[in-house]
């Protein structure tokens, strides 16, 4: 039997065993694929401890050093992008050839937080009064924690490390224990590019990613995950007063109205719906249809749903892969099994495959508004469609719900479109699209989803802290 790989935390530009081990398993046949080290409240302590060395000379390098070490980085991604597709496909199960189409997403974050590394400045108010001159100082903050969730490793460490070190902050990040492969070659790899120190991984358990909440050290926490795990380190996250950044769930409505061509439309919120199996939390997951369309719609909707070829991650002809483990397969299927007592499920909603974790491509029709299918995060192959009977009725739907990531609109009426910009509370709005991300734009949600933005010039703030300083010179 060959020996399984061993994962190591990364902490001052050395790679960093435990002695306690938790193993890795591939969710496409739930074999072992590989061993992890676990981190202890010790081993945190040593990554921050670490990241704040480094942070003295680290803060000191200039906007085009740490500009060129990201360029750089990108770069390294794309010479492995092979690998770093295969180690996506083992870790979440997603098709082969998805995560092969994955990488340019990885690499175009880094390159344009390279270009934002060298606008990022403070200003200069001029002279204020005789011979009293003010201007404002932007620096990084220090330390920043950092903490990814499962569905996407390697791309929610780019988005976070990506403005992170263009400020000019040195980095903890606690990956999870379900998917830690392509997140750990990523900080194998920064380790030949960046300073010792700049950039520390911890691997393993709840146990790391708490301890990096409550640590003293660290300036800022960003966490990506489910709304009930930012409630609970906003509130630990308090007791040192370190500032939060929360992206959380979603629940994403999608607006279709008759106008549109709707066997495109459900083409493609078919392949958005479905997307990651689901595991997304801005999925075309609750779709909302005018009664002038439903019917159509939904005929259009199944019959791309059926053509979902499920199977194995590495699989080239895969198109849908399973969930990422057992336990969350079995969150997903208890929606499903629940909603059979007040909905119609129109397609799937069965556990699935031989040996991995799968659940078939659900649709589930005639939900009431008020139940569990449709106000809380299934985060799995389950979407929604529901018939509204007006416009006004659409908007109120899609907004009465807890979260408030993002939400899109199918429509060739621009008065319909730009009412319902205006009116959706959520952080993005799509426009005959859905799931479109570019790292020029702000990403964050309102509600439930949780504070704060990544990408764009607005993630650089996030990492930022401002100083005035004032000078009288005679």
């Amino acid at each position: 039997m060959p020996t399984l790989p061993r994962l190591h935390h990364v902490i001052g530009g050395e790679r960093v065993d435990s002695s306690e081990k938790q193993a890795v398993f591939n969710p496409s046949t739930g074999e072992e694929v590989g061993a992890q080290a676990v981190a202890t409240e010790q081993d945190v302590d040593a990554a921050v401890q670490a990241a704040a060395r480094a942070f003295q000379s680290w803060r000191r390098t200039t906007a085009a050093e740490r500009s060129e070490m990201l360029l750089r980085l990108a770069d390294a991604i794309e010479a492995e992008g092979e690998t770093f597709a295969r180690l996506e496909s083992l870790d979440v199960g997603k098709p082969i050839s998805t995560a092969r189409d994955e990488i340019p997403f990885h690499t175009d974050p880094l390159r344009y937080f390279a270009g934002a590394a060298r606008l990022a400045h403070g200003s200069s108010l001029g002279e204020v009064g005789p011979g009293l001159y003010s201007r404002v100082e932007r620096e990084p903050i220090g330390v920043v924690g950092l903490i990814i969730p499962w569905n996407f490793p390697l791309l929610e460490a780019v988005w976070k490390i990506s403005p992170a070190l263009a400020a000019g902050n040195t980095v903890v990040m606690k990956v999870t224990g379900i998917t830690p492969l392509s997140t750990t070659r990523l900080f194998e790899i920064a380790q030949e590019i960046f300073p010792p120190g700049v950039l520390n991984l911890v691997l393993g358990n709840s146990t790391g990613g708490k301890a990096l909440v409550a640590h003293p050290g660290v300036g800022l926490l960003s966490l990506t995950g489910a709304t009930s795990t930012g409630k609970q380190v906003a509130a630990e996250g308090a007791r040192t007063l370190k500032r939060m950044h929360l992206e959380l769930g979603g629940k994403a409505p999608v607006m279709v109205h008759p106008d549109i061509d709707l066997r495109a439309a459900a083409e493609y919120l078919v392949g958005t719906g479905f997307a990651n199996s689901g595991q997304d939390c801005t999925a075309a997951c609750r779709v909302i249809v005018h009664e002038a369309a439903y019917d159509e719609f939904v005929g259009h909707y199944l019959d791309f749903a059926k053509q979902i070829v499920m199977g194995q991650g590495l699989d080239e002809t895969t198109t849908m892969g399973p969930l990422v483990s057992a336990v969350h397969r079995d969150s997903v299927q208890g929606f499903v099994d629940r909603a059979r007592g007040y909905a119609n499920i129109a397609l799937g909603g069965d556990v699935a495959g031989d040996g991995g974790y799968f659940v078939s491509p659900t649709v589930v029709l005639d939900a009431a508004q008020d139940s569990e299918i449709i106000r809380e995060e299934v985060f799995g192959p389950v979407v929604s469609i529901q018939r509204a009977e007006t416009e006004d009725q659409m908007l109120r739907w899609a907004n009465d719900c807890q979260y408030g990531l993002a939400g899109s609109v199918w429509s060739n009426d621009q008065n319909i479109t730009q009412r319902a910009a205006r009116e959706l509370n959520f952080g993005t709005v799509w426009i005959n699209t859905h799931l479109q991300v570019l790292p020029e734009a702000p990403f964050g949600g309102f509600g439930n989803s949780g504070y704060g933005k990544e990408l764009s010039m607005m993630a650089l703030e996030e990492y930022s802290r401002y100083k005035h300083v004032m000078t009288q010179t005679s």
